[in-house]
């Protein structure tokens, strides 16, 4: 049955929005009166309307913005995992959620998948009219679920990626915050210290006519330089940061650039197990869905968010079409850790490349975490040091002529 978004006047005059599923238009304006709701607009947005409906309205719920962010689409997934591997057919659990759905943006959106799904649309299809809510990948996890008739088994898996996801994400955050704001309140601080503390202190020497430790000039020239050309300095940063972002959207230049920060010594690392955990856990679900290998490996390519990478596993897909082994065609890109294509050979050997794939995924994670958390711990007390360093040189230039100054009046 199509779905139709509505604004109607409720008695006390205010306004409601929502959806509600009616053979006609007309036939939803009969509901909603029948609500004691006066009909403003009523517009499709299910496919199955009519041939005559724009695409575009198939996205009408999702007017105002994203509905699911990360953890929201975590939640959902396995509330709906839950359901239907419960023996609850997909209409009815998609009408349980939409009844519990608290957020009115995201009542309205699975209620415009219920109708697509009411309407005889694959769930995979439905997904498909909102990209901007349903990733490529997620999508093509779903179908390949329908079509195995495994579909709770993979929601399932779905959401325990996204979870893995998010919390390799938000540790990595974490071990990154505290450093981040350390560096900014030292910024913050020195140029504080630097461009005002220091001129006020020092002009109260200037009538001495004696000269100044060469730490207080040093100091003085850099405050000086700070001031009269700070602003410069800061646009010119801005400007270059700028050329760089613009730089990095041309796909030449921002896969030599990505396969240079590959070569740092403790980033680059980083960087190469991040993306070959994230390449790792896609290719297994997807795999582990059944999704032919070749479209899994296309797939879990476009997740690399590294070029150099991306430009890797594009390669080796070519070399699994023509016929060699995923692991042998993994072992050929160096950037790939080792340990991705031993264990793609496991997999092989052993029938059993989904669950060998997803081990490979969890200690590149795990390796990811420890070296994340080691270089936050060295940082910190490295960070701190700096700054203290800095503050004590600051202090010094301030202190070094009122030292001065006591000595002569002895």
């Amino acid at each position: 049955m199509p779905a139709y978004s509505f604004e109607a006047m409720q008695n006390d005059g205010k306004l409601r929005r929502g959806v509600i599923e009616a053979d006609t238009a007309k036939a939803a304006r009969g509901l909603l009166r029948t609500q004691a709701l006066v009909p403003l607009v009523v517009e499709p947005v299910s496919g199955s309307a009519g041939p005559g409906i724009p695409r575009s309205l198939l996205q009408t719920p999702l007017f105002g913005g994203r509905v699911f962010n990360t953890a929201n689409l975590t939640i959902w997934t396995r509330q709906l995992a839950g359901l239907v591997s419960s023996g609850l057919p997909l209409e009815r659990a998609l009408t349980a959620l939409t009844d519990e759905a608290e957020d009115e943006k995201q009542r309205n959106l699975v209620a415009a998948l219920r109708a697509e799904v009411n309407g005889g649309a694959s769930f995979a299809r439905a997904l498909s009219h909102h990209p901007g809510e349903f990733s490529a990948i997620y999508i093509a996890v779903i179908g390949a679920g329908e079509q195995t008739g495994y579909l709770g088994l993979v929601l399932e898996r779905l959401a325990d990626d996204l979870e893995e996801r998010q919390t390799l994400k938000a540790k990595l955050i974490g071990a990154a915050l505290y450093p981040a704001i350390v560096t900014l309140v030292a910024i913050v601080i020195v140029m504080f210290l630097v461009g005002y503390v220091v001129p006020q202190v020092a002009s109260v020497f200037a009538g001495t006519k004696r000269a100044l430790p060469f730490l207080t000039v040093a100091m003085l020239a850099i405050s000086g330089f700070v001031r009269s050309y700070g602003w410069a300095l800061l646009g010119a940063l801005v400007l270059i940061v700028t050329s760089i972002r613009l730089a990095l959207r041309n796909e030449g230049f921002r896969e030599k650039f990505d396969a240079r920060t590959l070569t740092l010594p403790l980033v680059g690392r980083l960087s190469r197990d991040y993306n070959a955990a994230r390449f790792a856990s896609t290719l297994a679900m997807l795999a582990g869905a059944g999704v032919p290998i070749l479209k899994a490996l296309q797939a879990a390519a476009e997740t690399l968010s590294n070029r150099a990478m991306r430009a890797d596993a594009l390669d080796a897909l070519l070399l699994v079409r023509e016929g060699a082994p995923l692991a042998s065609a993994l072992a050929q890109k160096k950037r790939f850790p080792g340990l991705v294509s031993m264990f793609a050979r496991l997999g092989e050997q052993t029938g059993q490349l989904p669950v060998m794939l997803q081990r490979a995924a969890l200690q590149l994670s795990n390796e990811v975490q420890r070296r994340a958390m080691a270089l936050a711990t060295i940082l910190e007390p490295l960070l701190i040091v700096a700054m203290g360093l800095v503050v004590m040189l600051i202090v010094l230039a301030v202190l070094l002529p009122i030292i001065q100054l006591n000595q002569f009046v002895k």
